[in-house]
């Protein structure tokens, strides 16, 4: 079964059934100005997760891994993700140990883990960054160079891989060993064998992806990307090319259905501090609106549940999914909303009390995202989002994860970054 099928499923009764029951619509108008709010899911990241990995193997200090020793770094992943690495050949002018284009399978074809020794994937590759020199003995090469980025430009600038015929075997050189560790949680160890080589060398400092696209830090026979792998292929550097990778990675979500509310009293549908109300429990942890919205009793409110070019209630996907909803509302009103965010236990995004006037009357317009907050419910015990067994893509049923009796707060890392909200007033 896909993502979007099993997502559908585990939210459909909740939410079909009872909007069903709520009759064909949840709002109550009155008369004043009419706006128009789109919801927009623009989950955007290429990759799940990022990171560097800096310290050999026994200590806490970053530093190069030397014959004997290595890097291992920890990381989450589903079925048919990848996960990929590079970290540099030191005694060379820009090579560096790396999987290919698809990275290392992360699970096997039939879903269980790829787990043991993954040197297989691994080959030595030249960055077409900087010529190539005499290896363990140019002169421009990291243990023996002046400074970062001294050496002669490559005549062919092309990522590729090292053919050499005096090189040992990759796997003479480099061993990686991939385990798991916990529920979709694992660790990849590199260690450094050279010692017993022809071509002892260090490894530098890397940086690793996890990913289900192919190429996240090269292409074979394309010229780098110019993202800091050069850094790293050259001098072991991984920082430029580590906050690419970070700047596009995350969780992509489904958004699920909509509350809202216009009141003029603030904190209508939650308020940071508070324990959550047994309807906004049920919106994060389950995405449906409805019991949410009936705790508003006679105010002005509503859900928006079918997205744009769909017939029925259900989850926005990225890149295109949209909630579009019509509210009416008088100067000192506020508009407050919340819709989950699916790939967690409790997590919803919230709009409190945003002023649709301004001080002199005029309504509001235009692009209100910035103010948009991801927040925790306090409702249940959060696991890693995007791959915990109870959260909703993978639960069997709703509320079947731990319960916690925390307080809503936010959640201030990942703010904004799968949501995007306008105002439009309508003439």
């Amino acid at each position: 079964m896909n993502f979007k099928r099993s997502l559908v499923v585990v939210l459909a009764f909740a939410l079909f059934v009872a909007l069903a029951a709520a009759g064909p619509s949840l709002a109550f108008a009155e008369d004043g100005q009419t706006f128009v709010v789109s919801v927009d899911n623009i989950g955007r990241y290429p990759f799940t997760s990022s990171g560097v990995f800096n310290a050999p193997n026994g200590s806490s200090t970053p530093g190069p891994a030397l014959p004997g020793s290595g890097y291992n770094f920890s990381f989450n992943a589903a079925p048919g993700e990848n996960i990929s690495f590079a970290t540099m050949f030191v005694q060379s002018n820009d090579w560096f140990f790396a999987p290919n284009e698809l990275g290392i399978p992360v699970y096997k074809a039939d879903g269980t883990p790829n787990t043991g020794d993954v040197t297989r994937y691994l080959a030595l590759w030249d960055a077409g960054t900087e010529g190539d020199q005499p290896v363990g003995a140019g002169r421009d090469q990291a243990p023996r160079q002046s400074g970062p980025d001294t050496g002669p430009t490559d005549p062919n600038s092309n990522v590729r891989q090292v053919l050499a015929e005096e090189l040992p075997p990759v796997s003479d050189l480099v061993r990686a060993t991939l385990t798991q560790i916990g529920p979709s949680r694992f660790n990849l160890r590199l260690d450094n064998v050279s010692g017993g080589s022809a071509t002892p060398t260090p490894y530098a400092p890397g940086v690793y992806v996890v990913h289900n696209s192919p190429a996240p830090l090269f292409t074979s026979g394309r010229d780098d990307y110019g993202m800091g792998l050069e850094a790293v292929a050259e001098d072991g550097n991984p920082a430029s090319l580590a906050g690419s990778l970070s700047a596009r990675s995350g969780i992509n979500t489904p958004l699920a259905p909509v509350a809202w509310t216009v009141d003029q009293a603030p904190g209508t549908l939650f308020t940071s501090g508070h324990v959550a109300s047994p309807g906004l429990e049920i919106l994060a942890e389950a995405g449906s609106p409805v019991a949410l919205v009936a705790e508003q009793g006679e105010a002005n409110a509503g859900a928006a549940a079918v997205g744009r070019g769909e017939s029925a209630p259900g989850p926005i996907f990225a890149p295109n999914g949209n909630y579009q909803f019509t509210i009416t509302a008088m100067p000192g009103d506020h508009l407050s909303l919340a819709t989950m965010f699916v790939q967690s236990n409790d997590w919803f995004y919230g709009v409190n009390s945003l002023p649709l006037f301004d001080t002199a009357g005029n309504p509001r317009s235009g692009d209100v995202t910035h103010l948009v907050t991801l927040y925790d419910a306090g409702t249940e015990v959060n696991e890693t989002p995007g791959y915990g067994p109870n959260q909703a893509p993978r639960q069997t049923s709703p509320d079947s994860g731990q319960t916690e009796n925390n307080v809503v707060s936010s959640v201030s890392d990942m703010n904004g970054s799968n949501i995007h909200i306008t105002i439009t007033p309508l003439p």
